[in-house]
């Protein structure tokens, strides 16, 4: 398998992974589990980051377009309604 397809799965499944820390944050009453779920998900959130940035600097990750002042301010309105 390419190093391309590789990272790109890596990063999907770090994506899918923090939501299920979300998730169950959330629901987590004790605060020490609470605490350490936190952190393991801030931990997480810093390894997506990185290897964002190495499969963007490989051209294996193109983001989407920046969104126009017109278009940010269209949803910003729609989310206030």
């Amino acid at each position: 398998m390419e190093e391309k397809y590789m990272v790109n799965d890596i990063l999907e499944s770090s994506k899918e992974s923090l939501k299920t820390y979300q998730g169950v944050i959330i629901e987590a009453a004790n605060t020490n589990l609470r605490q350490a779920l936190q952190e393991i998900r801030n931990s997480g959130e810093s390894f997506q980051y990185d290897l964002f940035r190495v499969a963007q600097m490989k051209g294996y990750y193109n983001p989407a377009e920046a969104a126009s002042t017109n278009e940010i301010n269209q949803v910003k309105s729609e989310f206030q309604n």
